[in-house]
């Protein structure tokens, strides 16, 4: 499901070379979820987004769902992102204007679609949303806006879930509740998850994690 071959991206920081990621070859099965666990810096983040498209590679193939999304051009690779990949950040970024259910239904509103009524109830229930619907995001709590988000990135089904330090803006408890209903998700879905994270008890969650140090990617 997650394929990359030789993959290489660094970045200018003034006249230094900042070596974000140092030649990685990494392969995720389908419906394995995986956690990749590494220092702030180390380039744990550059790997999600170049995994989910939103940055470039230097160099190397990266094959998403059976396609090398580095040939895309940027109109296709925006289409193949809201199709087959959900995202998930640190930092919710929900809709201030919009409804909690407003947020969730928003990707199927632009793919001018609607997910099947059974589907909905299923993640509303499985998140513990439902009695929040008509809340904006300013009246929920980081636990329910990072579960609106999840929400959001799981709406159109996608094969692949990619989540950006999902718990790092999120207390103790909050944490421990959004982890749990990821784990109930994956057990039931078997949507293939790639979770970014410092955090040790976050990634023991996983199927089996990864350590990124420097760039480098080492099993463990």
């Amino acid at each position: 499901m997650i394929d990359l071959r030789n993959v290489h991206k660094s970045y200018l920081m003034g006249d230094k070379e900042i070596r974000a990621l140092d030649h990685i070859t990494f392969a995720v099965e389908g419906g394995k979820f995986v956690a990749v666990r590494g220092k702030s810096g180390s380039g744990k983040s550059t790997l999600l987004h170049v995994v989910g498209g939103l940055d470039t590679p230097d160099g190397g193939m990266v094959r998403i769902a059976g396609e090398d999304i580095t040939k895309m051009q940027e109109k296709e690779l925006a289409v193949f992102r809201r199709r087959h990949i959900g995202f998930v950040f640190q930092f919710f970024n929900l809709l201030p204007e919009l409804t909690l259910l407003e947020n969730i239904l928003f990707p199927a509103k632009i793919e001018k679609g609607f997910p099947d009524g059974e589907y909905l109830d299923y993640i509303l229930d499985t998140l513990a949303l439902r009695d929040r619907l008509d809340h904006l995001p300013a009246q929920l709590s980081g636990g329910q806006m990072q579960r609106a988000a999840i929400a959001r990135a799981l709406i159109l089904k996608p094969e692949i879930l990619l989540l950006d330090e999902p718990t790092g803006n999120l207390d103790e408890e909050s944490a421990k509740d959004v982890i749990r209903m990821l784990a109930a998700i994956h057990k039931e879905t078997g949507t293939t998850i790639l979770l970014v994270t410092h955090d040790t008890e976050v990634a023991a969650a996983a199927d089996f994690s990864v350590v990124i140090r420097d760039g480098v990617l080492s099993y463990e």
